[in-house]
Protein backbone atom coordinates (compact mmCIF):
# COMPACT_ATOMS: atom_id res chain seq x y z
CA UNK A 1 0.00 0.00 0.00
CA UNK A 2 1.52 3.45 -1.05
CA UNK A 3 1.54 5.88 1.41
CA UNK A 4 0.14 9.44 0.08
CA UNK A 5 1.63 12.34 1.49
CA UNK A 6 0.91 16.55 1.13
CA UNK A 7 2.83 19.50 1.32
CA UNK A 8 3.04 21.77 3.58
CA UNK A 9 0.15 24.57 3.23
CA UNK A 10 2.76 27.37 2.33
CA UNK A 11 4.56 25.50 -0.61
CA UNK A 12 1.14 24.59 -1.84
CA UNK A 13 0.31 27.89 -1.78
CA UNK A 14 4.21 28.89 -3.89
CA UNK A 15 3.83 25.97 -6.25
CA UNK A 16 0.40 27.23 -7.10
CA UNK A 17 1.94 31.05 -7.40
CA UNK A 18 4.52 29.46 -9.58
CA UNK A 19 6.75 31.40 -7.24
CA UNK A 20 8.96 28.47 -6.39
CA UNK A 21 12.97 29.47 -7.28
CA UNK A 22 13.88 25.91 -6.74
CA UNK A 23 16.12 26.68 -3.68
CA UNK A 24 15.82 23.56 -2.12
CA UNK A 25 15.53 25.15 1.27
CA UNK A 26 12.50 22.94 2.24
CA UNK A 27 14.06 19.46 1.61
CA UNK A 28 16.91 20.65 3.40
CA UNK A 29 15.02 21.07 6.68
CA UNK A 30 12.51 18.34 6.02
CA UNK A 31 13.50 14.76 5.36
CA UNK A 32 9.90 14.24 4.21
CA UNK A 33 10.60 16.73 1.08
CA UNK A 34 12.77 16.10 -1.88
CA UNK A 35 13.38 18.11 -5.19
CA UNK A 36 12.55 16.71 -8.63
CA UNK A 37 12.62 17.76 -11.64
CA UNK A 38 9.88 19.57 -13.97
CA UNK A 39 9.33 18.47 -17.13
CA UNK A 40 11.17 21.89 -17.70
CA UNK A 41 14.03 20.59 -15.66
CA UNK A 42 13.26 23.39 -12.70
CA UNK A 43 13.78 21.62 -9.21
CA UNK A 44 10.39 21.46 -7.62
CA UNK A 45 9.67 20.46 -4.00
CA UNK A 46 7.66 17.13 -3.65
CA UNK A 47 6.13 14.99 -0.24
CA UNK A 48 8.22 11.97 -0.01
CA UNK A 49 6.70 11.26 3.64
CA UNK A 50 5.86 12.96 6.60
CA UNK A 51 6.74 16.86 7.86
CA UNK A 52 6.81 17.32 10.93
CA UNK A 53 4.77 19.50 12.85
CA UNK A 54 6.50 23.51 12.54
CA UNK A 55 8.01 23.00 9.43
CA UNK A 56 5.10 25.23 7.50
CA UNK A 57 5.26 28.24 9.79
CA UNK A 58 9.15 28.20 9.35
CA UNK A 59 8.77 28.07 5.70
CA UNK A 60 6.49 30.51 5.49
CA UNK A 61 9.01 32.91 7.33
CA UNK A 62 12.02 31.72 5.14
CA UNK A 63 10.89 30.39 1.66
CA UNK A 64 11.74 32.86 -0.71
CA UNK A 65 8.57 31.85 -2.87
CA UNK A 66 6.40 32.89 0.07
CA UNK A 67 8.44 35.84 1.72
CA UNK A 68 11.25 37.57 0.52
CA UNK A 69 14.28 38.36 2.96
CA UNK A 70 14.28 42.09 3.56
CA UNK A 71 17.45 43.75 2.82
CA UNK A 72 18.96 45.12 5.78
CA UNK A 73 19.85 48.49 7.06
CA UNK A 74 22.41 50.22 5.59
CA UNK A 75 25.89 51.95 7.80
CA UNK A 76 24.77 55.38 7.04
CA UNK A 77 21.09 56.40 6.63
CA UNK A 78 19.89 56.92 3.09
CA UNK A 79 22.44 53.83 1.72
CA UNK A 80 20.10 51.91 0.46
CA UNK A 81 19.27 52.04 -3.11
CA UNK A 82 16.00 51.06 -4.74
CA UNK A 83 17.78 49.25 -7.32
CA UNK A 84 21.07 48.20 -6.01
CA UNK A 85 19.95 47.64 -1.84
CA UNK A 86 22.11 48.78 0.55
CA UNK A 87 25.59 49.53 -0.12
CA UNK A 88 29.11 50.18 2.66
CA UNK A 89 31.65 49.58 0.04
CA UNK A 90 30.81 49.91 -4.16
CA UNK A 91 34.32 49.08 -5.39
CA UNK A 92 35.41 47.40 -8.72
CA UNK A 93 38.06 44.83 -8.91
CA UNK A 94 39.56 41.68 -9.37
CA UNK A 95 41.61 38.35 -8.14
CA UNK A 96 45.15 38.91 -8.58
CA UNK A 97 45.76 34.98 -9.53
CA UNK A 98 45.34 35.72 -13.02
CA UNK A 99 44.20 32.24 -13.20
CA UNK A 100 40.85 32.95 -11.01
CA UNK A 101 40.52 35.91 -12.77
CA UNK A 102 40.34 34.19 -16.45
CA UNK A 103 37.91 31.09 -15.08
CA UNK A 104 35.74 33.08 -13.05
CA UNK A 105 32.55 35.10 -15.12
CA UNK A 106 33.93 38.88 -15.13
CA UNK A 107 36.89 39.36 -12.11
CA UNK A 108 37.01 36.53 -10.01
CA UNK A 109 35.62 38.60 -7.31
CA UNK A 110 33.76 35.84 -5.19
CA UNK A 111 36.59 32.88 -6.01
CA UNK A 112 39.22 35.88 -4.74
CA UNK A 113 36.94 35.83 -1.47
CA UNK A 114 36.40 32.02 -0.53
CA UNK A 115 39.84 31.15 -1.04
CA UNK A 116 40.72 34.01 1.02
CA UNK A 117 38.50 32.77 3.78
CA UNK A 118 39.87 29.07 3.29
CA UNK A 119 43.65 30.74 3.37
CA UNK A 120 42.67 32.47 6.72
CA UNK A 121 40.71 29.92 8.82
CA UNK A 122 37.66 31.80 8.54
CA UNK A 123 35.93 28.78 6.86
CA UNK A 124 36.84 25.08 6.67
CA UNK A 125 34.95 24.59 3.31
CA UNK A 126 32.88 26.48 0.79
CA UNK A 127 29.34 25.73 -0.10
CA UNK A 128 28.29 26.23 -3.37
CA UNK A 129 27.43 24.71 -7.05
CA UNK A 130 29.09 23.79 -10.04
CA UNK A 131 29.17 21.46 -13.21
CA UNK A 132 28.48 17.56 -11.98
CA UNK A 133 31.15 15.88 -12.95
CA UNK A 134 29.01 12.84 -13.39
CA UNK A 135 26.72 14.74 -15.86
CA UNK A 136 28.35 17.39 -17.40
CA UNK A 137 25.06 19.36 -18.57
CA UNK A 138 23.60 19.33 -14.99
CA UNK A 139 24.46 21.53 -12.15
CA UNK A 140 24.99 19.96 -8.51
CA UNK A 141 25.99 20.57 -5.27
CA UNK A 142 29.81 21.36 -4.25
CA UNK A 143 31.85 21.25 -1.65
CA UNK A 144 35.80 23.01 -1.61
CA UNK A 145 38.39 23.27 0.54
CA UNK A 146 41.06 24.04 -1.56
CA UNK A 147 42.37 26.40 -4.88
CA UNK A 148 41.31 23.51 -7.37
CA UNK A 149 38.02 22.42 -5.85
CA UNK A 150 37.38 26.72 -6.13
CA UNK A 151 38.67 27.04 -9.55
CA UNK A 152 36.74 24.24 -11.17
CA UNK A 153 33.22 25.80 -9.75
CA UNK A 154 34.40 29.22 -10.93
CA UNK A 155 32.03 30.57 -13.71
CA UNK A 156 28.18 31.26 -13.91
CA UNK A 157 26.07 27.73 -13.95
CA UNK A 158 23.02 29.23 -15.93
CA UNK A 159 20.61 26.12 -15.01
CA UNK A 160 18.72 24.80 -12.41
CA UNK A 161 20.34 23.98 -8.73
CA UNK A 162 19.21 23.52 -5.73
CA UNK A 163 22.47 24.47 -3.20
CA UNK A 164 20.45 24.19 -0.28
CA UNK A 165 18.79 20.59 -0.58
CA UNK A 166 21.31 19.04 1.53
CA UNK A 167 21.43 21.65 4.34
CA UNK A 168 20.47 19.58 7.55
CA UNK A 169 23.26 16.61 6.15
CA UNK A 170 25.47 19.43 5.79
CA UNK A 171 25.81 20.59 8.92
CA UNK A 172 26.43 17.15 10.57
CA UNK A 173 29.63 17.67 9.42
CA UNK A 174 31.83 20.33 11.83
CA UNK A 175 33.60 23.31 10.64
CA UNK A 176 32.18 26.92 9.98
CA UNK A 177 30.84 27.15 6.31
CA UNK A 178 30.92 29.81 3.87
CA UNK A 179 27.95 29.80 1.44
CA UNK A 180 27.89 30.90 -1.77
CA UNK A 181 24.57 30.91 -3.73
CA UNK A 182 21.76 32.98 -5.49
CA UNK A 183 20.42 35.84 -4.29
CA UNK A 184 17.02 34.08 -3.40
CA UNK A 185 19.19 30.85 -2.37
CA UNK A 186 21.30 33.27 0.25
CA UNK A 187 17.64 35.23 1.29
CA UNK A 188 16.90 31.65 2.25
CA UNK A 189 19.29 30.43 4.37
CA UNK A 190 19.62 34.19 5.72
CA UNK A 191 15.73 33.83 7.05
CA UNK A 192 16.72 30.41 8.33
CA UNK A 193 19.64 32.00 10.61
CA UNK A 194 17.58 34.57 12.23
CA UNK A 195 15.07 31.41 13.24
CA UNK A 196 18.24 29.43 14.59
CA UNK A 197 21.25 31.00 15.79
CA UNK A 198 22.96 27.79 15.70
CA UNK A 199 22.40 27.59 11.91
CA UNK A 200 24.14 31.32 12.06
CA UNK A 201 27.10 30.25 14.20
CA UNK A 202 27.87 27.80 11.21
CA UNK A 203 27.67 30.51 8.81
CA UNK A 204 30.48 33.42 8.95
CA UNK A 205 30.04 34.60 5.31
CA UNK A 206 27.18 34.44 2.49
CA UNK A 207 28.14 35.54 -0.96
CA UNK A 208 25.86 36.27 -3.94
CA UNK A 209 25.59 37.89 -7.04
CA UNK A 210 23.51 39.98 -9.43
CA UNK A 211 21.33 37.61 -11.14
CA UNK A 212 20.12 37.50 -14.36
CA UNK A 213 17.73 34.86 -13.49
CA UNK A 214 17.65 30.76 -14.04
CA UNK A 215 16.60 29.13 -16.72
CA UNK A 216 15.17 25.99 -17.20
CA UNK A 217 17.95 22.94 -17.88
CA UNK A 218 15.90 23.12 -21.56
CA UNK A 219 17.57 25.99 -22.15
CA UNK A 220 20.93 24.04 -22.11
CA UNK A 221 19.53 21.67 -24.38
CA UNK A 222 18.94 24.25 -26.89
CA UNK A 223 22.42 25.10 -26.75
CA UNK A 224 23.70 22.12 -27.73
CA UNK A 225 21.18 21.30 -30.39
CA UNK A 226 22.13 24.64 -32.03
CA UNK A 227 26.49 23.65 -31.38
CA UNK A 228 25.55 20.28 -33.18
CA UNK A 229 26.96 18.30 -30.32
CA UNK A 230 25.26 15.59 -28.73
CA UNK A 231 24.30 15.44 -25.03
CA UNK A 232 25.83 11.97 -24.26
CA UNK A 233 29.16 13.41 -25.65
CA UNK A 234 29.80 15.93 -23.17
CA UNK A 235 32.19 15.13 -20.53
CA UNK A 236 32.63 19.18 -19.69
CA UNK A 237 30.28 22.36 -20.37
CA UNK A 238 30.43 25.62 -19.17
CA UNK A 239 28.31 28.73 -19.91
CA UNK A 240 31.26 31.41 -19.04
CA UNK A 241 34.50 31.94 -18.16
CA UNK A 242 38.05 31.65 -19.59
CA UNK A 243 37.46 35.16 -20.40
CA UNK A 244 35.50 37.85 -20.21
CA UNK A 245 32.24 37.49 -20.70
CA UNK A 246 33.81 34.26 -21.80
CA UNK A 247 31.70 31.40 -24.44
CA UNK A 248 29.84 28.87 -23.95
CA UNK A 249 31.31 25.97 -24.24
CA UNK A 250 31.07 21.85 -24.75
CA UNK A 251 34.08 19.81 -24.75
CA UNK A 252 33.16 15.92 -25.81
CA UNK A 253 34.91 12.96 -25.43
CA UNK A 254 36.92 12.89 -28.17
CA UNK A 255 38.22 15.55 -26.90
CA UNK A 256 36.86 18.60 -29.30
CA UNK A 257 35.14 20.89 -28.28
CA UNK A 258 32.11 23.87 -29.81
CA UNK A 259 31.42 26.81 -28.33
CA UNK A 260 29.19 30.07 -28.80
CA UNK A 261 29.27 33.77 -27.90
CA UNK A 262 27.75 34.92 -24.68
CA UNK A 263 25.19 37.36 -26.40
CA UNK A 264 24.85 33.94 -28.60
CA UNK A 265 24.00 31.67 -25.59
CA UNK A 266 22.71 34.00 -23.07
CA UNK A 267 20.89 36.73 -25.01
CA UNK A 268 19.79 34.65 -27.92
CA UNK A 269 18.75 31.50 -26.05
CA UNK A 270 18.82 30.89 -22.07
CA UNK A 271 17.35 34.83 -21.49
CA UNK A 272 13.78 33.49 -22.83
CA UNK A 273 13.93 30.16 -20.58
CA UNK A 274 13.22 31.87 -17.41
CA UNK A 275 11.72 30.79 -14.48
CA UNK A 276 8.50 33.09 -13.60
CA UNK A 277 10.19 33.31 -9.71
CA UNK A 278 12.48 35.27 -11.43
CA UNK A 279 10.58 37.63 -13.52
CA UNK A 280 9.26 38.96 -10.55
CA UNK A 281 12.39 38.83 -7.80
CA UNK A 282 13.02 42.16 -5.66
CA UNK A 283 16.27 41.52 -4.79
CA UNK A 284 18.47 39.98 -7.76
CA UNK A 285 20.92 41.76 -6.46
CA UNK A 286 21.92 39.82 -3.59
CA UNK A 287 20.93 42.31 -1.24
CA UNK A 288 21.09 39.92 2.26
CA UNK A 289 24.56 38.83 1.16
CA UNK A 290 27.32 40.25 2.85
CA UNK A 291 29.35 40.59 0.00
CA UNK A 292 27.58 40.99 -3.59
CA UNK A 293 29.55 40.53 -7.03
CA UNK A 294 28.51 41.46 -10.32
CA UNK A 295 29.98 42.04 -13.82
CA UNK A 296 31.22 45.31 -13.77
CA UNK A 297 30.32 45.98 -17.75
CA UNK A 298 31.76 48.90 -19.49
CA UNK A 299 28.88 50.83 -21.77
CA UNK A 300 29.04 52.13 -25.16
CA UNK A 301 28.77 55.60 -26.21
CA UNK A 302 24.36 55.06 -25.84
CA UNK A 303 24.41 53.35 -22.66
CA UNK A 304 24.70 49.70 -23.52
CA UNK A 305 26.87 47.23 -22.31
CA UNK A 306 29.70 45.98 -24.34
CA UNK A 307 30.04 42.25 -24.47
CA UNK A 308 33.39 42.01 -26.60
CA UNK A 309 35.94 39.83 -24.82
CA UNK A 310 38.40 42.02 -22.09
CA UNK A 311 39.89 40.86 -18.94
CA UNK A 312 37.42 40.47 -16.03
CA UNK A 313 36.21 43.01 -14.08
CA UNK A 314 33.75 42.58 -11.06
CA UNK A 315 31.78 45.32 -9.13
CA UNK A 316 31.27 44.55 -5.55
CA UNK A 317 29.21 45.74 -2.91
CA UNK A 318 29.37 45.14 0.70
CA UNK A 319 26.18 44.98 2.30
CA UNK A 320 27.21 44.19 6.23
CA UNK A 321 30.14 45.12 8.47
CA UNK A 322 30.65 41.12 7.81
CA UNK A 323 31.41 42.04 4.14
CA UNK A 324 33.01 45.18 4.60
CA UNK A 325 35.75 43.24 7.12
CA UNK A 326 36.42 39.78 4.35
CA UNK A 327 36.78 42.55 1.64
CA UNK A 328 39.22 44.70 3.34
CA UNK A 329 41.35 41.46 4.75
CA UNK A 330 41.13 40.24 1.25
CA UNK A 331 42.64 43.23 -0.16
CA UNK A 332 44.74 43.57 2.66
CA UNK A 333 46.49 40.45 2.01
CA UNK A 334 46.50 41.04 -1.65
CA UNK A 335 44.00 38.37 -3.01
CA UNK A 336 42.02 41.16 -4.55
CA UNK A 337 42.82 44.50 -6.49
CA UNK A 338 39.54 46.91 -6.04
CA UNK A 339 39.20 50.82 -7.24
CA UNK A 340 36.17 52.95 -5.82
CA UNK A 341 33.28 53.59 -8.07
CA UNK A 342 30.27 55.83 -7.36
CA UNK A 343 27.23 54.29 -7.12
CA UNK A 344 25.66 56.14 -9.62
CA UNK A 345 27.76 54.25 -11.99
CA UNK A 346 26.31 50.52 -11.80
CA UNK A 347 22.90 52.19 -13.28
CA UNK A 348 25.25 51.69 -16.89
CA UNK A 349 27.22 48.36 -15.53
CA UNK A 350 23.77 46.88 -14.96
CA UNK A 351 20.71 48.87 -16.77
CA UNK A 352 18.82 45.11 -17.30
CA UNK A 353 18.91 44.75 -13.31
CA UNK A 354 17.70 48.24 -13.05
CA UNK A 355 14.73 47.47 -15.64
CA UNK A 356 13.72 44.41 -13.98
CA UNK A 357 13.36 46.04 -10.31
CA UNK A 358 11.07 48.82 -11.95
CA UNK A 359 8.58 45.96 -12.92
CA UNK A 360 8.41 44.04 -10.39
CA UNK A 361 5.38 45.96 -8.43
CA UNK A 362 3.66 45.89 -12.03
CA UNK A 363 4.10 42.19 -12.40
CA UNK A 364 3.32 41.40 -8.50
CA UNK A 365 -0.18 43.18 -9.48
CA UNK A 366 -0.88 41.04 -12.49
CA UNK A 367 -0.25 37.84 -9.79
CA UNK A 368 -3.29 39.83 -7.81
CA UNK A 369 -4.88 40.33 -10.63
CA UNK A 370 -5.45 36.67 -11.41
CA UNK A 371 -6.40 35.92 -8.54
CA UNK A 372 -2.84 34.39 -7.12
CA UNK A 373 -1.14 34.16 -3.78
CA UNK A 374 2.47 36.44 -4.19
CA UNK A 375 5.16 36.52 -2.10
CA UNK A 376 5.74 38.89 0.90
CA UNK A 377 8.29 41.65 -0.10
CA UNK A 378 8.39 44.40 2.72
CA UNK A 379 11.94 45.99 3.41
CA UNK A 380 13.02 45.91 -0.12
CA UNK A 381 11.87 49.47 -1.83
CA UNK A 382 9.61 47.65 -4.30
CA UNK A 383 7.32 51.05 -4.27
CA UNK A 384 9.96 53.11 -4.91
CA UNK A 385 11.91 51.18 -7.62
CA UNK A 386 8.41 51.57 -9.38
CA UNK A 387 7.80 55.29 -8.93
CA UNK A 388 11.26 55.25 -11.86
CA UNK A 389 9.15 53.58 -14.33
CA UNK A 390 7.27 55.30 -16.67
CA UNK A 391 3.64 54.49 -16.50
CA UNK A 392 3.51 53.24 -20.64
CA UNK A 393 6.62 50.63 -19.31
CA UNK A 394 4.41 49.82 -16.03
CA UNK A 395 1.09 49.34 -17.73
CA UNK A 396 2.84 47.30 -20.75
CA UNK A 397 4.44 44.76 -17.93
CA UNK A 398 1.15 44.85 -16.12
CA UNK A 399 -0.77 43.91 -19.30
CA UNK A 400 1.87 41.59 -20.43
CA UNK A 401 2.49 39.51 -17.80
CA UNK A 402 -1.44 39.28 -16.83
CA UNK A 403 -1.87 37.69 -20.39
CA UNK A 404 1.14 35.26 -19.73
CA UNK A 405 -0.43 34.12 -16.47
CA UNK A 406 -4.04 33.55 -17.84
CA UNK A 407 -2.09 31.78 -20.97
CA UNK A 408 0.18 29.57 -18.53
CA UNK A 409 3.07 30.79 -20.85
CA UNK A 410 5.14 31.76 -17.26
Amino acid sequence: MTDHHALPPSLVRVLRANSCSGCGLCAGIAPGIEMARDDRGWFRPRAVGPVAAGTDALLSRACPGATVAPWPPAAQPGHVHPFWGPIRDCVTGHATDPDIRFAASSGGALSALALHALATGLVARVLHVGMDPQAPLLTAIRRSTGRDDVLACAGSRYAPAAPLAELMAELETPGRILFIGKPCDVGALRQLMAADPAIAARFPLLLSFFCAATPSQAGTDRILAKLGVAAGEVVRFRYRGNGWPGRAEAVTRDGGSASMSYPDSWGAILSKEVQWRCKICPDAVGGVADIAAADAWHADEAGYPLLEEAEGRSLILTRTQAGADALARAVADGALAVTPVPVAEIDAMQPSQARRKRLVESRVAAMALAGLPRPRMAGLRVREAARRAGLAEALRSLAGSFLRIRRRRW
